[in-house]
C-alpha cells in the first residue's frame, strides 16, 4: 500500500511539474508556485532552500523568501484532545480561560492563547495531528525525487540534492519534538538572563510534552511595525546596534544561536525606550559550531572588514571550503572583484548580509561547500542585519562587528584564557597527568619491540635475498645445461 501511495505521489508531483514548467526552464517563481501547490512540507523545504545561497543563485533564493507555511488551523476540539491527553487532565481544569480562536497556524504547529488558574497567561503550542506521519511520507517523496534529479540533472554535482533532502530531514525531524524546542528556549533564557538585549519568555516544564509546549505570553511589537515603535519613543539607533550585538554574542560568547530570527519570530520590548530590547520566540532551530569553527569564521569576517583578500582565501582553503587544490591567486583576485565595487560605497550603506552572498556566489566555480550550520548562520546574520536596517537605515554593522571581532581573537590567546581554560578542566587535566607514566612506558616498549622486530625483519629479508640469489644461480644452471644438451642433440643428429 506504501509503494502505491508513493508511486501516486510521485506521480501527481511529476505532473505539478510539468505544469509550472520547472524541469526544462526552472526558476525560482516557478519553483514557489510549485512547492505552494504540493502544501506546507513542501513550502517550509523552499524556505530552508532559500538560505541555501551556496547552491542557488541570489534571484532564485530571493524568490523562495516569499514561500510561508501560515495554513488552515486544525479543529479546537482535535486540539483539546490532544491537548487533555498529554497533559493528563480537562483542559477546562488546566486553564482559567482557553482561546479557541488560534493565535497561529503554521504547517506543523499551532499556537492558542490561555491563561493559568493564577492568573498567568500562557501560549500553547501543539503539534497537528498525525504530523509526523505526515513528515515522512513527504520525506520518502524528496528523497526519491532527490535520487532522480542526481541522474538527469547536469548541474547535481553542484547542487547536491541528496545532501540538501537529509539537511532538511534533520531539521523538520527536531521540529516534531516540542521538548527539544523547549530546551532550546530555556538555554537562550539562560545566556540572556543579565542582559537587557534580549528576552526568551519562560518555559513551563510541567505543562510540556513532545506534542504540547506552554510558555509564558510575551507582549511586545512585532519588529516590522516602525510606526509602533517610533510611537512608543523607543530609541531606534540603541535598538538596531542591540540586534548586532545580540547575534554576535550569541555565536562567539554563547555559542549557542537562534537559527529562525525572521521578523515573524522577533519582537521589540516597550520596556525601557531608551535602552530597548528585543523579545524572542520559537527556537525550534538553532545551531552552534566547533570552537575552531567559531575562530576561523571570526578570521574571515575579519579579513572581509579590513579588506584583506590574500589571507580571505587562505582561510577558505585551509578550512576546505573550497577545494584543496584551489589556486590561492586566482581565489584571491576573484574575492577582490566581488568586493571591492561594493566597498566604494560609504561603511553605513553595504550590507554585510548581502555581501557574504556575493562571496559566496564569486566563490562557487572553486568548490564552495558550506556545513549545514554555517549555512543556518549566514541565514541568521541576513534576517539580523536586515531588521537592524528596516529600524535604522544608517546601521553600521561593520563598526560594531569589528572592534568585538579584535577583541574575541586577542582573548582567546590570552593568559587568562589558558589560565581559566586549566581550571575548568582540572579535573581532567590531573587523570590524564596521571597516566602520562604508563603511556611513557607503553611507548617505549613499544619502540623496543619496534627495534627487535626490525632486527628480525631484516635478518628474514636478508636469508629471502639469499635464498633467491641462490635460485637465480640454480635456474641459471638448469638453463645452461638445456642449452647444452641440445647443442650435443643437434651435433649428433
Amino acid at each position: 500500500m506504501n509503494f502505491l501511495i508513493l508511486i501516486f505521489e510521485s506521480l501527481k508531483m511529476s505532473f505539478l511539474g510539468i505544469r509550472y514548467d520547472i524541469f526544462r526552464k526552472p526558476d525560482g517563481k516557478k519553483i514557489s508556485k510549485y512547492l505552494e501547490s504540493l502544501g506546507p512540507i513542501f513550502i517550509k523545504f523552499g524556505q530552508l532552500l532559500s538560505t541555501r545561497t551556496d547552491i542557488l543563485d541570489i534571484a532564485t533564493a530571493k524568490d523562495l523568501q516569499g514561500l510561508t507555511d501560515s495554513c488552515k488551523p486544525f479543529s479546537v476540539k482535535k486540539l483539546k484532545e490532544i491537548v487533555e491527553k498529554e497533559l493528563g487532565g480537562q483542559i477546562d481544569y488546566i486553564f482559567k480561560n482557553f482561546d479557541e480562536v488560534p493565535l497561529a497556524a503554521a504547517s506543523l504547529a499551532q499556537v492558542h492563547s490561555a491563561k493559568l488558574p493564577d492568573g498567568r497567561e500562557v501560549v500553547i503550542k501543539v503539534l497537528r495531528p498525525n504530523i509526523e506521519k505526515e513528515v515522512k511520507k513527504n520525506l520518502r517523496l524528496l528523497k526519491a525525487a532527490a535520487k532522480v534529479c542526481t541522474y538527469v540533472y547536469s548541474e547535481s554535482h553542484r547542487i547536491k540534492p541528496i545532501e540538501v533532502v537529509h539537511d532538511y530531514e534533520s531539521t523538520i525531524m527536531r521540529e516534531l519534538d516540542l521538548r527539544l524546542e523547549a530546551a532550546n528556549t530555556n538555554l537562550t533564557r539562560k545566556n540572556f538572563a543579565e542582559s537587557e538585549e534580549l528576552y526568551i519568555p519562560e518555559v513551563y516544564w510541567e505543562m510540556t510534552t513532545s506534542k504540547v509546549m506552554v510558555l509564558e505570553k510575551i507582549d511586545g511589537i512585532p519588529c516590522t511595525d516602525i510606526d509602533e515603535i517610533e510611537k512608543h519613543g523607543i530609541n531606534k539607533k540603541r535598538l538596531a546596534e542591540n540586534g548586532v550585538m545580540i547575534f554576535l554574542n550569541q555565536v562567539f560568547r554563547d555559542n549557542f544561536f537562534h537559527a529562525d530570527m525572521h521578523p515573524g519570530n522577533i519582537f521589540v520590548s516597550k520596556k525601557n525606550p531608551e535602552t530597548p530590547g528585543y523579545i524572542a520566540i520559537d527556537c525550534a532551530i538553532t545551531g552552534s559550531l566547533s570552537n575552531e569553527e567559531r575562530y576561523i569564521l571570526a578570521r574571515m569576517l575579519q579579513a572581509v572588514i579590513k579588506q584583506n583578500y590574500k589571507s580571505l582565501a587562505q582561510l577558505f582553503v585551509s578550512s576546505e571550503w573550497v577545494n584543496p587544490n584551489s589556486n590561492i591567486i586566482e581565489l584571491e583576485n576573484t574575492l577582490r572583484a566581488c568586493c571591492e565595487p561594493i566597498f566604494e560605497k560609504p561603511l553605513s550603506e553595504i550590507e554585510f548580509g548581502k555581501l557574504l552572498l556575493y562571496l559566496f556566489q564569486s566563490t562557487r566555480p572553486f568548490g564552495l561547500a558550506l556545513q549545514p550550520t554555517l549555512v543556518l548562520l549566514q541565514k541568521t546574520l541576513i534576517h539580523i542585519e536586515g531588521m537592524g536596517r528596516q529600524i535604522y537605515p544608517q546601521l553600521d554593522f561593520w563598526g560594531l562587528a569589528e572592534p568585538y571581532l579584535d577583541k574575541w581573537l586577542s582573548d582567546q590567546f590570552s593568559p587568562l584564557k589558558i589560565k581559566n581554560f586549566i581550571l575548568e578542566n582540572k579535573d581532567d587535566l590531573m587523570l590524564k597527568a596521571s597516566e602520562m607514566p604508563g603511556f611513557i612506558y607503553e611507548a617505549l616498549d613499544e619502540i623496543r619491540g619496534y627495534s627487535k622486530n626490525k632486527r628480525s625483519y631484516e635478518e628474514k629479508i636478508h636469508k629471502m635475498e639469499m635464498q633467491l640469489q641462490k635460485e637465480k644461480y640454480i635456474i641459471r644452471f638448469i638453463g645452461i645445461g638445456i642449452i647444452t644438451l641440445c647443442g650435443i642433440f643437434l651435433m649428433l643428429t
